[in-house]
């Protein structure tokens, strides 16, 4: 992969994670908790939210790695449930905002890319422009799918966690939450190490690549 490619990877990457997280705060907020907007985190500003880890080396190591599979994070979005209505059913609908986010993002590039072939019949002058445009929207739907997918793996603290929790009863489902400060650890050794046939990565590339031809690209 050349360095140009790597670059708007890593850019469109990082601002999708942002509007993810923005996502979080914002139905955080509708839902009665003000804490992210208190901290000033309801805004496009990347300096509020870049994780110079998660944000930046992650996914460089894993562009530079060649990794089928390439994901980052902004840093999470303040939420304080104690404020949320409803609680557990209000912080499962603030965690889905953020893959729901990034699904609209990547169906909203898909109809781009369908308005571009559609009017295949520009220019000379505009197919240099045309396919630019069409290599910045594939990147838009691949790596928001990515991020949605990734997102909604109910292992904690993803997002897809607290969805599951809600399912749960409610002691069972502060056992499970605790187990947020390793989680990370435990979807690494996932993606790299596959147990009895099973691959997290693969998983993530099929579901990734039937997402794609739902949307047919």
């Amino acid at each position: 992969m050349d360095l140009l490619s790597a670059f708007f990877i890593l850019i469109i990457l990082v601002f999708s994670a942002i509007l993810h997280e923005v996502a979080h705060g914002f139905v955080a907020e509708k839902l009665g908790d003000p804490t992210a907007r208190l901290a000033g985190r309801l805004t496009l500003n990347p300096q509020k939210h870049i994780d110079p880890f998660m944000s930046v080396l992650l996914p460089l190591l894993l562009i530079i790695s060649g990794s089928p599979v390439v994901f980052g994070a902004a840093k999470p979005v303040p939420v304080d449930p104690f404020n949320l209505k409803e609680g557990r059913k209000d912080m499962a609908l603030v965690s889905l905002a953020g893959p729901l986010t990034n699904v609209i993002i990547a169906i909203i590039a898909a109809l781009l890319i369908k308005a571009i072939y559609f009017f295949v019949n520009v220019p000379s002058e505009n197919i240099k422009l045309a396919v630019f445009a069409l290599f910045i929207l594939h990147l838009m739907v691949r790596l928001n799918l990515l991020l949605a997918i990734f997102n909604l793996i109910p292992i904690p603290p993803l997002d897809g966690s607290k969805i599951f929790a809600l399912i749960l009863p409610e002691k069972e489902a502060r056992v499970y939450l605790s187990i947020g400060s390793i989680g990370i650890f435990i979807i690494f050794f996932l993606l790299l190490s596959p147990i009895g046939g099973f691959s997290l990565g693969s998983f993530i590339f099929d579901l990734l690549s039937f997402a794609e031809k739902l949307l047919g690209i």
